[in-house]
């Protein structure tokens, strides 16, 4: 079983990888959507088809019911096993894909941040028949606060609706409305029916009224690499390997371009150094940049550990003690606590921290800012201030998703109790 991090380092003939995440309701056909996907881009193994031929049930009008193919997450569930999200992964000659696939349910929002907090698009279905409802609304409003760049608004079940252009529009023009105050750079449409295919990998000759691209197409296409901080340089250090008296330091780049040859500065001790060799595995290269995984030799011979981090000169991060977020409150077992001693984990440093106090917390089928509530609690969002015990180095997440996004850890149980994200 492969796991996230070799499916993201594979170079598989340096094809892009796009990650995306589902929104929708209980039956506005996500599972079926990616069974469709999965289907009709070949990208189903030839065991799971032959499981499928076989499983009671999984038949629907002759027809493999394709929401068989992603229901893992409810599986999984009814056999006791706790998991939060499954991850998908299908390839097209264009482009890798990874899918985020979380569960629909209202009382899910903590799993749908987890899944599309690295997504760069989120598909989002709407039942043709049914039209907006509430959970499409508030899982729209989390991924404009998650910065999720690039929106597919897919309107499925158009065959239930005998492919009506007017429906369609209905749609489409009260989703604009709803959407005009939230904060997405890409939003596209597509008339889809996910149960026969219409749009979805294969242009559709009931809609001619549609002149758009399929949904694979869409996605094949979408432009993902304008949405990396390609400007901004920083390399916090995961861990430094010492060799032959050499430190190798490693970590994940998190924004910007490293150049062999560049000056940069260690912090947080401000020492300036240049960079001797930049490699990926046992190869060498010129440059780097965000999402590379790499390994750094420097000039000088710095004392550095994991948590530091590389930036160039006169382009820092905010170094503070200080950050202003919001914040996700993901544990069922106890409730928010100012005062409370927390860890938090951000650019790799985990240092102990206390949230000092809660702004307001955020309605988030309304975007209403609440004041006057009795506490915050599982699946709540609101705006924090927390103090670290020591420095950090951050960015807003706006700008960088990587370097502006954190979790806070229960010192007790060491459970995973929030996610934030600066502001």
């Amino acid at each position: 079983m492969k796991n996230l991090a070799d499916i993201e380092t594979q170079s598989d003939n340096n094809k892009s990888i796009l990650r995306f995440t589902t929104i929708g309701s209980v039956d506005n056909g996500k599972s079926t959507l990616i069974g469709r996907l999965l289907h009709d881009s070949k990208a189903i193994f030839k065991n799971h088809y032959e499981d499928l031929i076989t499983e009671k049930g999984s038949w629907q009008n002759e027809n493999i019911n394709l929401a068989f193919l992603t229901d893992g997450l409810r599986r999984e569930r009814e056999e006791g096993i706790t998991i939060d999200v499954a991850y998908r992964y299908f390839s097209t000659p264009k482009r890798k894909f990874i899918i985020a696939d979380s569960p629909g349910h209202l009382e899910y929002t903590r799993n749908m941040v987890t899944g599309s907090s690295k997504a760069n698009s989120a598909l989002v279905l709407i039942d043709a028949e049914n039209g907006m409802n509430e959970q499409i609304k508030r899982h729209t409003i989390i991924s404009s606060l998650l910065r999720i760049p690039h929106i597919t608004v897919c309107i499925n079940k158009m065959d239930l609706v005998d492919f009506d252009v007017s429906i369609f529009e209905s749609i489409r023009l009260e989703f604009i409305e709803f959407a005009a105050k939230l904060q997405f750079s890409d939003v596209q449409f597509i008339p889809i029916s996910a149960l026969h295919g219409d749009n979805v990998v294969n242009k559709s000759d009931k809609m001619p009224w549609y002149k758009g691209p399929t949904l694979i197409y869409l996605l094949e296409n979408l432009y993902i690499s304008s949405d990396r901080d390609l400007i901004n340089c920083r390399l916090p250090v995961q861990y430094v390997i010492n060799k032959k008296g050499v430190n190798y330091i490693a970590g994940l780049i998190s924004g910007g371009v490293f150049k062999k040859g560049d000056e940069i500065i260690a912090l947080p001790y401000n020492i300036k150094s240049k960079i001797i060799h930049i490699c990926i595995f046992d190869k060498e290269l010129s440059e780097a940049f965000p999402p590379m995984s790499i390994t750094m030799t420097l000039e000088d011979d710095i004392a550095m550990k994991r948590g530091d981090m590389l930036v160039r000169p006169n382009n820092y991060p905010v170094i503070t003690d200080e950050i202003d977020a919001m914040l996700c409150w993901f544990d069922d077992t106890q409730k928010l606590e100012t005062g409370k001693t927390y860890k938090i984990f951000i650019s790799c440093r985990e240092i102990d921290c206390k949230i000092e106090s809660v702004i307001y917390k955020l309605e988030v089928n309304t975007l209403h800012r609440i004041m006057d509530y009795d506490h915050i609690k599982f699946n709540d969002i609101a705006r924090i201030r927390i103090r670290t015990h020591d420095m950090v180095f951050i960015d807003p997440y706006s700008k960088n998703k990587l370097t502006g996004s954190f979790i806070l850890i229960d010192k007790e149980s060491n459970n995973t109790v929030a996610a934030g994200m600066v502001r």
